[in-house]
């Protein structure tokens, strides 16, 4: 399993390491704050497009193939820019990276699920989620390090070998899971299962949390500078967001795994935990910066183990990169549709407003799921098969 945990770190290092530092990079390259948003709408662009394309790909041809290509073609991307070191590579380098983020990151996950049995699939995307928590903690502040060190010609050297040496580490330690027998299925078949509750549910609650998630990194800071703050105070605040969902994501699945949390009460916690840290923020100074970085971590934390491992419980075997695809998608469409909601709310009143209304809707989307019957047999309950009934990692 670590060589995929190392492929979750990797993409989230990737993400956020190079985009915190394209804005002071260059003026050559980063004219205008368009030209910055471009760049990174690049990286995101490419993976709300490919991504569910690259989870049907593994489950047709295996998930290992698509993962190895997906990391060899990220260090390539970086590559592109190492070696050119111009403001036009610098672009189909972004552009590359993201595409190449869009075939190993579902195809991990796809593969994180396929290895573990579903008695410890909690504790695995846990374990997962916590890494790439990790690389989202770590990417501005060593990005930068790298940055100040070396240009950024030396951070994409750095994406460049850690897409190398985990593609190298992958090939050797990850075991072969051929991809099963499927129904064909059709445009219809496909549009039915993505709009069940089983899929719609966890998959809108891990939109939710991305989106305040998004929020949280994006806006803490600027109530934080309003609010007379420093950049390290603010920035510590964002780094007590990314630890606390760090810290809550392993425990999460640990407690899904023992039977001492189930999908739907997880979710629902996560959620409402998620409304009032956005509630937070709208308490005035270091307070309220801080209290929402908590909240908010800690409300993702438990959220996204529990969301992934509810998509996996209800999935075969067979479309288990499809749906991952897809989900992961649906999580691209919440990291940018929140601070786009959180934006324009602010925009035409304060940014104040702008938190209070996504906790609304927070808590409208957590009110909505309680009130919701379950079915009969929940499909996203831990399931109870032995460990031999899957292959292991």
């Amino acid at each position: 399993m670590w060589p995929l945990y190392a492929a979750g770190f990797t993409t989230a290092f990737g993400a956020h390491g190079i985009a915190a530092n394209l804005g002071g990079f260059s003026d050559d390259a980063v004219s205008s704050l368009l030209v910055l948003g471009a760049l990174l709408a690049l990286y995101d662009g490419a993976e709300v497009i490919l991504k569910p394309v690259f989870g049907t790909l593994s489950d047709r041809i295996g998930a290992k193939p698509v993962l190895l290509g997906g990391l060899v073609a990220f260090a390539a991307a970086s590559a592109l820019y190492v070696v050119a070191d111009s403001s036009g590579w610098l672009w189909a380098a972004r552009l590359g990276q993201g595409a190449a983020a869009s075939a190993f990151s579902p195809s991990a996950s796809a593969l994180v699920a396929r290895l573990n049995p579903a008695a410890r699939r909690g504790r695995a995307f846990g374990s997962y989620g916590f890494y790439k928590s990790i690389g989202y903690t770590l990417g501005p502040l060593l990005g930068g390090v790298l940055v100040w060190a070396g240009g950024l010609r030396l951070l994409f050297t750095v994406m460049m070998l850690c897409g190398a040496v985990v593609a190298v580490w992958a090939w050797a330690a990850v075991p072969e899971v051929p991809p099963l027998p499927r129904q064909r299925q059709t445009v219809a078949d496909l549009a039915r299962r993505l709009s069940d509750r089983s899929f719609l549910g966890p998959t809108a609650a891990l939109a939710a949390a991305t989106a305040a998630l998004s929020v949280g990194v994006g806006f803490l800071p600027v109530s934080g500078a309003a609010a007379g703050l420093g950049t390290i105070a603010t920035g510590a605040a964002v780094s007590v967001l990314a630890a606390a969902a760090a810290f809550v994501q392993p425990r999460t699945g640990r407690a899904l795994d023992q039977g001492r949390l189930t999908i739907r009460t997880g979710l629902l916690t996560g959620l409402f935990a998620t409304a009032i840290g956005m509630a937070a923020a709208t308490l005035p100074g270091l307070t309220g910066v801080l209290l929402a970085g908590v909240l908010i971590g800690i409300g993702t934390g438990i959220i996204t183990p529990l969301g992934f491992s509810a998509l996996a419980a209800s999935t075969s075997e067979e479309r288990m990169g499809q749906t991952m695809g897809s989900a992961e998608l649906g999580r691209e469409m919440g990291d940018a549709g929140g601070p786009l909601f959180v934006a324009a709310v602010a925009a035409a009143t304060t940014l104040t407003f702008g938190y209070a209304a996504l906790a609304v809707v927070l808590a409208i989307g957590a009110v909505l799921a309680s009130l919701s019957r379950p079915k009969a047999k929940d499909a996203t309950s831990a399931d109870t098969a032995p460990d031999s009934a899957r292959p292991t990692a």
